[in-house]
C-alpha cells in the first residue's frame, strides 16, 4: 500500500502545498507548457503576470524561471524541473519569486508529461498559483477563516485540480476526473463543483487531505427557479 499523501508530498519537500491550496483562499492562477524537444514555453497571462511582466513582454523560458525564483530555491526548483522533463511524472513544487521590481511572492508549481503512444514525454504542461495570501493568512488563523466570504472564480476548478493532484499524487487528467465525478453525481456543472468544494474547504480545519475528501464529499445539487422565479430571472438577465 502507497504511502499517505501527505507523507508522500513531504517527502518531495513540499508538505506546505496541500495546506496551502486546501486554504479555499481565492488565488491567482496561471498555466504554461513547455515542449520537451525544443524547450519553447508558453505562458497564459497570469503567469506572465505572475513573474513581474506584461504578457508578451518577454520570451519565456527554464532560464527566465530559475533567474526570478529566490537564490534559496534555485537549486531545489532546477532538480524538480530536470526530472520534470526527464520523467513527466506528476509532481508539485514550492518556491518564491522575485520579480523585476523586487518584489516577492510565494507560488506552487504543478505539472505532468504528456507522451506519445510509445511513452516519449512531448510536454510538460500545468499550473502556477500565487499562494502568498495564503502565506500571510498562515500568521493569522482567525484571519484566514474571514476568507469564507471572497468570491469564488472559474479559477476554483484550477485550484482545486491542483489539491487533488497534490494531496492524491495524481496526473491532471485524473484528478480533472475525480472532480468531474463529484460534479456529475450531484447534478451541476464543474465550476460550480468547485466553487463548492473551495467553499467547504475555506470552514474547515485539520490534515489537507482529510478536508479536501470531506470537502468533495459536499459537492449538491442547486435548486434551479421554477415558474415566476425564472420569469423574473430571465429578465433580471434581459435588463441588466
Amino acid at each position: 500500500m502507497g504511502a499517505p499523501p501527505s507523507r508522500r508530498t513531504s517527502r518531495n519537500g513540499t508538505s506546505d502545498i496541500a495546506e496551502a491550496l486546501a486554504t479555499g483562499t481565492q488565488l491567482v492562477v496561471g498555466r504554461y507548457h513547455v515542449d520537451v524537444a525544443t524547450g519553447h514555453t508558453w505562458w497564459s497571462d497570469e503567469t506572465y503576470r505572475l513573474h513581474g511582466h506584461e504578457p508578451g513582454e518577454i520570451e519565456p523560458s527554464i532560464d527566465v524561471i530559475l533567474a526570478r525564483t529566490h537564490p534559496d530555491d534555485r537549486s531545489r526548483l532546477s532538480r524538480t524541473a530536470a526530472v520534470a522533463l526527464h520523467a513527466g511524472r506528476p509532481f508539485a513544487s514550492a518556491h518564491r519569486i522575485v520579480d523585476p521590481h523586487g518584489r516577492s511572492r510565494s507560488v506552487v508549481v504543478t505539472g505532468q508529461g504528456r507522451h506519445e503512444d510509445d511513452g516519449t514525454i512531448v510536454q510538460v504542461v500545468g499550473y502556477v498559483l500565487d499562494v502568498s495570501p495564503v502565506t500571510r493568512e498562515a500568521l493569522d488563523r482567525e484571519a484566514q477563516r474571514a476568507v469564507g466570504r471572497a468570491l469564488v472564480s472559474a479559477a476554483a476548478v484550477e485550484q482545486v485540480k491542483g489539491a487533488i493532484m497534490v494531496t492524491r499524487g495524481l496526473a491532471e487528467a485524473d484528478a480533472a476526473d475525480l472532480l468531474g465525478e463529484a460534479a456529475a453525481r450531484a447534478g451541476v456543472p464543474l465550476q460550480v463543483a468547485a466553487s463548492q468544494v473551495v467553499v467547504a474547504l475555506q470552514h474547515s480545519s485539520g490534515d489537507p487531505a482529510e478536508r479536501l475528501e470531506s470537502a468533495l464529499a459536499t459537492v449538491h445539487a442547486v435548486d434551479r427557479p421554477r415558474g415566476h422565479e425564472a420569469q423574473l430571472a430571465r429578465r433580471r438577465l434581459h435588463d441588466a
